[in-house]
Protein backbone atom coordinates (compact mmCIF):
# COMPACT_ATOMS: atom_id res chain seq x y z
CA UNK A 1 0.00 0.00 0.00
CA UNK A 2 1.45 3.21 -1.09
CA UNK A 3 0.73 6.01 1.31
CA UNK A 4 1.19 9.89 1.52
CA UNK A 5 1.12 11.12 5.69
CA UNK A 6 1.28 14.34 7.09
CA UNK A 7 0.57 16.22 10.28
CA UNK A 8 0.73 20.42 10.83
CA UNK A 9 -1.42 19.90 13.58
CA UNK A 10 1.57 21.28 16.15
CA UNK A 11 4.88 23.15 16.22
CA UNK A 12 6.14 20.44 13.83
CA UNK A 13 6.00 19.39 10.46
CA UNK A 14 6.19 15.84 9.71
CA UNK A 15 5.81 14.38 6.84
CA UNK A 16 6.02 10.97 5.26
CA UNK A 17 6.10 8.77 2.12
CA UNK A 18 5.49 4.52 1.93
CA UNK A 19 6.16 3.19 -1.58
CA UNK A 20 8.00 -0.26 -2.50
CA UNK A 21 8.23 -1.42 0.98
CA UNK A 22 9.98 1.97 2.43
CA UNK A 23 9.30 4.84 4.27
CA UNK A 24 10.98 8.16 3.90
CA UNK A 25 10.43 10.89 6.32
CA UNK A 26 10.77 14.47 6.76
CA UNK A 27 10.78 17.00 10.25
CA UNK A 28 10.61 20.23 10.56
CA UNK A 29 9.30 23.51 11.79
CA UNK A 30 5.46 23.95 11.89
CA UNK A 31 3.21 26.88 12.65
CA UNK A 32 2.62 29.71 10.21
CA UNK A 33 5.41 27.82 8.06
CA UNK A 34 3.54 24.69 7.20
CA UNK A 35 1.61 26.44 4.96
CA UNK A 36 4.60 27.62 2.91
CA UNK A 37 7.20 24.41 3.43
CA UNK A 38 4.39 21.30 3.23
CA UNK A 39 4.00 20.79 -0.26
CA UNK A 40 7.54 21.40 -1.64
CA UNK A 41 8.36 18.69 1.19
CA UNK A 42 6.29 15.76 0.14
CA UNK A 43 6.70 16.40 -3.37
CA UNK A 44 10.34 15.84 -2.60
CA UNK A 45 9.35 13.00 -0.49
CA UNK A 46 7.29 11.48 -3.23
CA UNK A 47 9.99 12.27 -6.16
CA UNK A 48 12.95 10.44 -3.87
CA UNK A 49 10.51 7.18 -3.06
CA UNK A 50 10.55 6.38 -6.95
CA UNK A 51 6.54 7.29 -6.81
CA UNK A 52 3.81 9.98 -7.57
CA UNK A 53 0.72 11.39 -6.24
CA UNK A 54 -2.05 9.56 -8.88
CA UNK A 55 -0.22 5.73 -7.79
CA UNK A 56 -0.78 7.18 -4.26
CA UNK A 57 -3.52 4.23 -2.58
CA UNK A 58 -4.18 7.24 -0.14
CA UNK A 59 -3.38 10.57 1.15
CA UNK A 60 -3.41 10.63 4.92
CA UNK A 61 -3.28 13.69 7.23
CA UNK A 62 -4.12 14.62 10.94
CA UNK A 63 -7.22 16.15 11.44
CA UNK A 64 -7.32 17.33 14.95
CA UNK A 65 -7.14 18.60 17.42
CA UNK A 66 -4.62 21.28 17.23
CA UNK A 67 -3.52 24.48 15.94
CA UNK A 68 -6.33 25.71 13.95
CA UNK A 69 -4.31 26.84 11.26
CA UNK A 70 -2.39 23.88 11.31
CA UNK A 71 -5.16 22.17 10.90
CA UNK A 72 -6.87 23.54 8.36
CA UNK A 73 -3.45 23.84 6.28
CA UNK A 74 -3.39 20.04 6.33
CA UNK A 75 -7.46 19.79 4.89
CA UNK A 76 -6.94 22.28 2.69
CA UNK A 77 -3.51 20.29 0.89
CA UNK A 78 -4.76 17.14 1.12
CA UNK A 79 -8.29 17.68 -0.19
CA UNK A 80 -6.17 19.80 -3.01
CA UNK A 81 -3.97 17.11 -3.78
CA UNK A 82 -6.41 14.01 -4.05
CA UNK A 83 -9.00 16.01 -6.21
CA UNK A 84 -6.11 17.54 -8.26
CA UNK A 85 -4.94 13.67 -9.96
CA UNK A 86 -6.17 10.57 -12.07
CA UNK A 87 -8.01 13.18 -14.37
CA UNK A 88 -10.26 14.11 -11.61
CA UNK A 89 -11.16 11.29 -10.34
CA UNK A 90 -8.77 11.67 -7.52
CA UNK A 91 -7.65 9.53 -4.48
CA UNK A 92 -9.24 8.65 -1.36
CA UNK A 93 -8.54 10.59 2.19
CA UNK A 94 -7.45 8.97 5.38
CA UNK A 95 -8.11 11.81 8.33
CA UNK A 96 -7.01 10.82 11.78
CA UNK A 97 -7.54 11.93 14.96
CA UNK A 98 -4.34 13.93 15.91
CA UNK A 99 -4.71 12.22 19.62
CA UNK A 100 -4.85 8.87 18.25
CA UNK A 101 -1.50 9.40 16.31
CA UNK A 102 -0.11 10.40 19.91
CA UNK A 103 -0.80 7.10 21.33
CA UNK A 104 0.36 4.95 18.27
CA UNK A 105 4.15 7.18 19.14
CA UNK A 106 3.72 6.33 22.87
CA UNK A 107 3.32 2.51 22.17
CA UNK A 108 6.36 2.56 20.25
CA UNK A 109 8.37 4.58 22.60
CA UNK A 110 7.16 2.28 25.30
CA UNK A 111 4.75 -0.58 24.50
CA UNK A 112 1.65 0.98 26.64
CA UNK A 113 -1.43 0.01 25.47
CA UNK A 114 -4.01 2.33 27.84
CA UNK A 115 -2.90 5.99 26.81
CA UNK A 116 -4.40 8.95 28.03
CA UNK A 117 -3.42 11.28 24.84
CA UNK A 118 -2.85 15.17 25.42
CA UNK A 119 -1.86 18.17 22.88
CA UNK A 120 -0.77 21.33 24.44
CA UNK A 121 -4.33 23.37 23.28
CA UNK A 122 -2.88 26.65 24.28
CA UNK A 123 -4.98 29.32 26.46
CA UNK A 124 -4.39 27.14 29.53
CA UNK A 125 -5.99 24.07 28.64
CA UNK A 126 -4.53 21.09 26.87
CA UNK A 127 -6.69 18.51 24.38
CA UNK A 128 -7.09 15.16 25.78
CA UNK A 129 -8.56 11.25 24.97
CA UNK A 130 -8.42 8.05 25.99
CA UNK A 131 -7.22 5.54 23.56
CA UNK A 132 -6.96 1.69 24.13
CA UNK A 133 -5.25 -0.43 21.91
CA UNK A 134 -6.23 -3.77 20.47
CA UNK A 135 -4.02 -6.24 19.48
CA UNK A 136 -5.85 -7.98 17.85
CA UNK A 137 -7.11 -5.06 15.31
CA UNK A 138 -4.20 -3.48 15.24
CA UNK A 139 -5.81 -0.16 15.95
CA UNK A 140 -6.38 2.24 18.79
CA UNK A 141 -9.92 3.18 20.03
CA UNK A 142 -11.30 6.26 21.19
CA UNK A 143 -13.90 5.06 23.68
CA UNK A 144 -14.86 8.80 24.25
CA UNK A 145 -14.81 12.48 22.24
CA UNK A 146 -11.57 14.42 22.67
CA UNK A 147 -11.93 17.22 25.43
CA UNK A 148 -10.78 20.65 26.22
CA UNK A 149 -9.04 20.20 30.25
CA UNK A 150 -7.51 22.47 32.43
CA UNK A 151 -4.49 20.84 33.22
CA UNK A 152 -5.05 20.10 36.55
CA UNK A 153 -8.45 18.75 35.53
CA UNK A 154 -6.48 15.39 33.55
CA UNK A 155 -7.37 12.63 35.69
CA UNK A 156 -4.91 9.29 34.33
CA UNK A 157 -6.14 6.18 35.57
CA UNK A 158 -3.73 3.58 37.61
CA UNK A 159 -2.17 1.44 34.68
CA UNK A 160 -2.63 4.23 32.21
CA UNK A 161 0.21 6.28 30.49
CA UNK A 162 0.31 10.27 30.15
CA UNK A 163 1.26 11.40 26.08
CA UNK A 164 1.54 14.27 24.28
CA UNK A 165 3.55 17.45 24.30
CA UNK A 166 2.09 19.81 27.29
CA UNK A 167 4.96 18.85 29.95
CA UNK A 168 7.04 21.60 29.01
CA UNK A 169 3.96 23.98 28.88
CA UNK A 170 2.56 22.86 32.88
CA UNK A 171 4.31 20.82 34.38
CA UNK A 172 3.39 19.91 37.83
CA UNK A 173 -0.08 21.17 36.98
CA UNK A 174 -0.36 18.03 34.83
CA UNK A 175 -1.20 14.63 36.41
CA UNK A 176 2.16 14.95 38.54
CA UNK A 177 1.82 11.40 39.29
CA UNK A 178 0.98 9.37 36.53
CA UNK A 179 3.88 8.44 34.26
CA UNK A 180 4.71 10.54 31.35
CA UNK A 181 6.12 9.86 27.59
CA UNK A 182 6.58 13.19 25.44
CA UNK A 183 4.85 12.27 21.86
CA UNK A 184 4.01 14.64 19.13
CA UNK A 185 1.39 13.20 15.98
CA UNK A 186 3.82 12.07 13.44
CA UNK A 187 3.14 11.03 9.82
CA UNK A 188 5.35 8.09 10.74
CA UNK A 189 2.28 7.31 13.43
CA UNK A 190 -0.04 8.04 10.39
CA UNK A 191 1.05 5.28 8.20
CA UNK A 192 1.14 2.72 10.99
CA UNK A 193 -2.47 3.34 11.81
CA UNK A 194 -3.44 3.82 7.98
CA UNK A 195 -4.09 0.18 7.36
CA UNK A 196 -6.00 -0.78 9.71
CA UNK A 197 -8.39 2.07 9.41
CA UNK A 198 -8.60 1.68 5.71
CA UNK A 199 -9.50 -1.61 6.28
CA UNK A 200 -12.55 -0.20 8.90
CA UNK A 201 -13.61 2.06 6.20
CA UNK A 202 -12.33 5.34 7.48
CA UNK A 203 -10.73 6.76 3.64
CA UNK A 204 -13.48 8.65 2.39
CA UNK A 205 -13.67 11.11 -0.75
CA UNK A 206 -11.77 14.63 -0.99
CA UNK A 207 -14.84 16.66 -0.25
CA UNK A 208 -15.89 14.64 2.99
CA UNK A 209 -12.34 15.12 4.66
CA UNK A 210 -12.74 17.92 7.10
CA UNK A 211 -10.69 18.95 10.43
CA UNK A 212 -11.83 18.21 13.52
CA UNK A 213 -12.02 20.61 15.81
CA UNK A 214 -12.51 20.93 19.79
CA UNK A 215 -12.43 24.32 20.91
CA UNK A 216 -15.34 26.22 18.91
CA UNK A 217 -13.73 29.35 19.09
CA UNK A 218 -10.44 30.66 18.14
CA UNK A 219 -10.02 34.11 20.15
CA UNK A 220 -11.52 34.59 23.02
CA UNK A 221 -11.13 37.12 26.03
CA UNK A 222 -10.17 36.27 29.73
CA UNK A 223 -13.27 36.71 30.75
CA UNK A 224 -14.80 34.50 28.39
CA UNK A 225 -12.79 31.59 28.98
CA UNK A 226 -13.47 32.01 32.73
CA UNK A 227 -17.30 32.74 32.33
CA UNK A 228 -16.94 28.97 30.56
CA UNK A 229 -14.79 27.56 32.89
CA UNK A 230 -17.40 29.03 35.83
CA UNK A 231 -20.39 27.00 33.57
CA UNK A 232 -19.01 24.20 33.24
CA UNK A 233 -17.86 24.23 36.92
Amino acid sequence: MDLLAFDTSTERLSVAVRAHERVLTHEGAGGAQASHTLIPALLDLLARAGTSLDRLDAIVFGQGPGSFTGLRTACAVAQGLALGVRSGAGVPVLPVPTLMAVAEEARQACGCTRVLATLDARMGEVYAADCVWDDREQLWHLPGEARLLAPEAVCVPPGWTLAGNADPAYGQRLAPTAPHVAALPTARALLRLAPALIARGGAVTADQALPLYVRDKVAQTTAEREAARVEHA
